[in-house]
C-alpha cells in the first residue's frame, strides 16, 4: 500500500489570504478606534458648546409686583387673581380637547407643552378673565370674517405707511419676522412721538398705533396674541402648521387667525419657539428648562433684545440668569400642579 504525502505547510494562496484577512481586521480595528475617537471628540465639543440650561424655579423669593393695570382690571371684574387662576386651571383640567390640541401643537414646534399651558394660565390670570369654553372663541373668530376694518392710523393705512422712503431698507427682507421687526425698529427710531411732513405720530408702540383698531394696547384670543406679533410670525406658522400666511391689508383675516383657538395655539407655540431660539443663539442660554422664563417672555416680548442684553452682561463677567416677572413667577410657583394637567 502506497502512502500519499500531504503537504501541511500553508500554500502561497493560503498565506496571502490570511495576510489579507489580518490586514482587513487591523484596518477595521483602527477605523473603529478613529470613529469612536471622533464621536467622543464630537460629544465633548457639543457638551462644551451646548447652551447653558437655566436652573429650575424662580430667582425671586417672592412674587414681583403685579402691574396696576392688571390689578384694576381684576378689581373691576369683582374677582381676584387667585379666583381667576383656579378658574382657568379647572377649565384646563376638564377640557381634554384643548389639552390634546396643546400637546399636538407643542410637538410640531419642538417645545414641551407645559410652556403653552403656562402662557394660557398667565394670560387668563392677569390679562383677561378665564374663557368659558373653546366654542366661545370659535364664535368670536367667526364674527371677524368679512368685516371691512383695516390697520391704519387716522387716514393712513399700514401699507401706505410702510411704503414711505424711511422703510426702504426693509423692502429686501422676505422673512416676515425680519421684515416687520425692521419696520417696528424704524417706527421707534424715526416716527414715534415725532412730527413728520406736518403729521404728528403718538408716542406709543407701533402695534398700538397701527394694529389695534378696536382697543389700543389690548390683545385677543385664547393666547392673547398681538396682531403685529402674528404678522411677524406668519412665515413660521405657515411653515410648521400649514396655515395661510397673513396679510396686513386683510385686518379681518389677522383677527380671525388670532381668535381661532386652533390657529392661535400655533402662534403661541411660535412665540415660545422663537424666544427659546433667540436665547440659545444670542445668549447661549437654554430657557426651555424653565417655563417661568418662557412665560415671562410670552408676556413682555422682545426676546431678541433681551437676549442681547443678557449676553452683554454675561460677557462682562456677570454670571446672571434670565429673571421671571410676576407672570412667570406664578407659573414656576405652581409648576407641579400645572404639569398634572398634562
Amino acid at each position: 500500500m502506497y502512502g500519499v504525502a500531504v503537504d501541511l505547510r500553508p500554500s502561497d494562496t493560503s498565506r496571502s489570504f490570511r495576510s489579507a484577512a489580518f490586514r482587513t481586521v487591523q484596518v477595521l480595528r483602527i477605523s473603529r478606534i478613529i470613529v469612536l475617537g471622533l464621536a467622543l471628540q464630537g460629544a465633548l465639543f457639543a457638551q462644551a458648546n451646548a447652551a447653558q440650561p437655566v436652573p429650575p424655579g424662580n430667582r425671586h423669593a417672592e412674587q414681583p409686583e403685579v402691574p396696576g393695570a392688571s390689578v384694576r382690571r381684576t378689581r373691576a371684574g369683582k374677582t381676584s387673581f387667585d379666583d381667576k387662576y383656579e378658574k382657568v386651571r379647572e377649565l384646563l383640567a376638564t377640557d381634554s380637547a384643548l389639552v390634546g390640541k396643546i400637546k399636538k401643537t407643542a410637538a410640531a414646534y419642538g417645545i414641551a407643552p407645559i410652556h403653552m399651558v403656562g402662557a394660557i394660565v398667565g394670560e387668563h390670570t392677569y390679562n383677561v378673565d378665564a374663557y368659558d369654553s373653546l366654542q366661545s372663541y370659535y364664535v368670536k373668530a367667526a364674527s371677524y370674517a368679512g368685516n371691512s376694518f383695516r390697520f391704519a392710523y387716522k387716514d393712513e393705512g399700514i401699507s401706505d405707511f410702510v411704503a414711505r422712503p424711511e422703510f426702504a431698507e426693509c423692502a429686501a427682507l422676505s422673512d416676515s419676522y425680519r421684515l416687520w421687526t425692521c419696520r417696528e425698529n424704524i417706527w421707534e427710531a424715526q416716527f414715534r412721538g415725532k412730527t413728520i411732513d406736518g403729521k404728528s405720530y403718538p408716542n406709543n408702540r407701533f402695534s398700538a398705533v397701527f394694529f389695534q383698531p378696536f382697543y389700543a394696547g389690548q390683545t385677543f384670543g385664547l393666547g392673547q396674541i398681538n396682531p403685529l406679533t402674528a404678522l411677524m410670525l406668519s412665515d413660521l406658522v405657515s411653515q410648521k402648521s400649514g396655515y395661510k400666511k397673513l396679510d396686513a391689508d386683510d385686518a379681518a383675516g389677522v383677527y380671525k387667525a388670532i381668535m381661532d383657538p386652533d390657529i392661535s395655539l400655533a402662534f403661541m407655540a411660535a412665540v415660545i419657539r422663537k424666544s427659546i431660539d433667540d436665547y440659545k443663539t444670542i445668549a447661549d442660554i437654554d430657557i426651555s428648562t424653565n417655563p417661568g422664563v418662557t412665560a415671562t417672555l410670552f408676556n413682555i416680548g422682545g426676546s431678541q433684545q433681551r437676549a442681547r442684553t443678557l449676553a452683554s452682561r454675561r460677557a462682562s463677567g456677570a454670571a446672571n440668569w434670565p429673571e421671571e416677572n410676576y407672570y412667570g413667577w406664578l407659573i414656576n410657583d405652581r409648576l407641579d400642579e400645572l404639569e398634572q394637567l398634562l
